[in-house]
């Protein structure tokens, strides 16, 4: 038999809240626990897939990059180089990135021989892909929207989850910490949904606190505030005066989530002969840049050499902005040099993507990313078992006035997640004017 629960209105709303969040965004919450899985073993996938691309073998000395260039130019004479990555090691080719017909490709070097290994057109990386689902389930803005509405909501769900796996009365571990499994298949079904969700929802509310940095919307006005607080950029990172540009960094290279706001310098252009890209690969070395970074070659006469580094650890990360005449360092933006918000995202963003710690951090988030899928097929199934035949089998909608403390705490979050306050609205209207009305006519008509 299944414990009777609380009757009260309290738990009542907490439980129809619960109900309404799991059945809408669950779904939605298992595509980006399974993209996020995949997603944790990028360098490992990628390792596999272009291998024969990306491995060479050291033989002698490196030929310029500049004759990479050129070679890459014999074979693309219409194409314009934006980027260029030196390798990480000796064994790794060196990728030369281009715009070449109104399309991106990556263009893969023997930096021994010059010869291309192959090329990859940017649309085709498997990986960028499931980032692509991840981070907006290939729907642009509105699936960007619409990820972080389910990241937020997630949030919902794990608070008044946890309100209702709260042990009310004193009770054994068994149904807190693990599943009763001689209580019969009811109370089965229902502690292999609560019991499971108690012990990931500290380890999913850091993942959904630390993805949402990128999201468009919440994203943005965060990274807005911490610019603009004290948080912002010291100006030791400038050579001179901060510039007064209206380009963000973001603009023109991918950087870390710290610089993207960072404006950008421009380069003075009076008597001065462009530097090469030997030039700026020994001032990077010079500057000790991580050996991930890549170079951002600017378009522009007045435009920087944009240099950035995505690094495993997130103490590693830096962005320099150059003048692509004088080979002066503009700006010189590192993980020192970030503020405390800035940090802190920062560490949040490679533990999120499973690099921080390795293999360790990588097992540690699939785990909680397969929580994440048992929690939610598991709620799927428990509420099939119990739904009636006909209707949704949603909890009673209790008396407004005896609602004040979760209102208070609707009304929290919806000011902290300014998505889910805006859907709290439609949703409370459409629940209260319209889902509880056909109930009750129904009601009616059925006495």
């Amino acid at each position: 038999m299944e414990t009777k629960q609380p009757n009260t209105s309290l738990y009542r709303t907490v439980w129809r809240w619960h109900f309404y969040a799991g059945i809408i965004f669950a779904p939605l919450l298992i595509i980006l626990a399974v993209t996020g899985s995949i997603y944790l073993f990028k360098p490992q996938i990628e390792q596999v897939l272009y291998q024969d691309y990306q491995e060479v073998v050291p033989r002698g000395d490196k030929i310029q990059p500049s004759q990479q260039f050129e070679k890459v130019k014999e074979l693309y004479p219409d194409a314009v180089v934006t980027k260029y990555h030196p390798g990480e090691s000796a064994s790794r080719s060196s990728e030369v990135s281009i715009t070449s017909n109104d399309e991106s490709l990556t263009i893969f070097i023997d930096p021994y021989t010059g010869k291309s290994i192959g090329e990859l057109n940017d649309e085709d990386r498997i990986m960028d892909k499931i980032e692509e689902i991840h981070g907006e389930l290939m729907a642009g803005t509105l699936g960007d929207r619409i990820v972080e509405l389910a990241a937020c909501w997630a949030v919902v769900l794990i608070v008044s989850g946890l309100y209702l796996w709260y042990p009310k009365k004193k009770q054994s571990l068994s149904g807190i910490l693990f599943p009763r499994m001689n209580k019969g298949k009811n109370i089965l079904r229902r502690d292999l949904h609560a019991v499971p969700a108690f012990w990931i929802s500290a380890g999913m509310l850091f993942l959904i606190m630390t993805g949402l940095p990128w999201s468009g919307f919440w994203g943005s006005n965060f990274q807005s505030i911490a610019t603009n607080s004290g948080s912002g950029y010291p100006p030791s990172i400038w050579t001179g005066s901060a510039p007064t540009s209206s380009i963000k960094t973001k603009d023109i290279a991918d950087v870390p989530w710290a610089a993207e706001n960072l404006d950008v310098p421009i380069s003075d252009i009076q008597g001065f002969i462009p530097l090469s890209i030997e030039d700026v690969v020994m001032i990077a070395n010079r500057e000790g840049m991580h050996p991930s970074y890549s170079i951002n070659v600017p378009t522009e006469a007045d435009g920087v050499y944009t240099l950035s580094a995505f690094p495993p650890k997130a103490q590693d990360e830096a962005t320099i902005h150059i003048d692509q005449y004088s080979g002066a360092v503009l700006a010189d933006y590192r993980y020192d040099h970030y503020g405390l918000v800035g940090k802190i995202v920062a560490w949040g963003i490679t533990l999120h993507k499973g690099t921080q710690f390795g293999l360790i951090n990588q097992l540690f988030s699939l785990l909680i990313c397969l929580g994440i899928m048992l929690v939610a097929f598991s709620g799927f199934y428990l509420w099939w078992k119990r739904k009636p035949q006909k209707g949704l089998g949603a909890p009673k909608a209790p008396q407004i006035k005896n609602m004040k403390s979760f209102l208070f705490l609707l009304i929290g979050l919806g000011f902290l997640f300014p998505l889910v306050g805006l859907s709290l609205i439609v949703v409370w209207l459409i629940d209260w004017f319209i889902i509880k009305r056909i109930s009750a006519v129904k009601k009616f008509l059925n006495a």
